[in-house]
């Protein structure tokens, strides 16, 4: 890994700013020993909501990043930022517009030490994100690693995201995009729903991260730490 102010994060927790979730339930991600909390979501992300999170998450120590999807839910006071690039679609918006329209707006302001783009690779058909971007999720093992080398070494992007969304993704699959990845560090998010799930997919990625079951069943949520920190040892 590149010792970016995110390597060392095994396990994370993302929480979706338009989604209810309790103090109590809350107050028990942030202690429950993860590596970290990335406020994200693909629909429904106002500036409101996440200063709204943001502001109960920051009264713990656990760090806490923004994936910045719309310019919108673009809020200052977090620890760290990324940005997605949408890699398996041919709506450039997704690829370059956005981005483009918020540096435009923001982009004097950008801490960028603390900013780090994500090449997202999504590959569950009927993951909102996926409607969202026009994202082709068809892809077999040849073409996952044609985009992850694109990702990882043309465009040497920091972070590569394999998000299944959902759905538990093709652990095979995983596996070869971690290969490919060399030094980028990959994140594998979608279906983790126990703890057997988070040890198969922090044994082929170098970040998991859990996020819809965390609002259906906190208690098997919090197992996936220890699940993570088994992997490790």
């Amino acid at each position: 890994m590149n010792g970016a102010w995110y390597s060392n994060w095994r396990h994370v927790f993302k929480l979706d700013p338009e989604k209810e979730i309790s103090d109590d339930a809350l107050d028990a991600i942030c202690m429950s020993g993860t590596d970290a909390i990335i406020v994200g979501g693909s629909s429904g992300v106002t500036f409101e909501n996440t200063v709204d999170l943001m502001a109960r998450i920051r009264r713990y120590e656990v760090d806490c990043a923004l994936e910045v999807s719309t310019i919108d839910g673009a809020v200052p006071g977090f620890d760290g930022y990324f940005v997605p690039i949408v890699l398996n679609t041919d709506k450039a918006e997704w690829i370059i517009g956005r981005q483009i329209e918020g540096l435009k707006e923001y982009g004097s302001f950008v801490p960028w030490e603390e900013t780090a783009s994500q090449g997202y690779i999504i590959l569950n058909s009927e993951a909102t994100a996926a409607a969202v971007t026009g994202a082709r999720t068809e892809l077999d093992e040849a073409a996952l690693v044609a985009h992850v080398r694109m990702g990882a070494r043309l465009m040497r992007l920091p972070v590569i995201y394999i998000e299944y969304s959902g759905r538990f993704g093709d652990m095979a699959l995983v596996r070869a995009a971690k290969e490919a990845a060399h030094e980028t560090q990959l994140f594998y998010g979608g279906g983790i729903h126990n703890a057997d799930t988070a040890r198969l997919a922090a044994e082929h990625a170098d970040t998991i991260v859990v996020g819809n079951i965390i609002y259906t069943d906190l208690t098997v949520a919090l197992s996936t730490v220890e699940a993570v920190r088994a992997v490790i040892r």
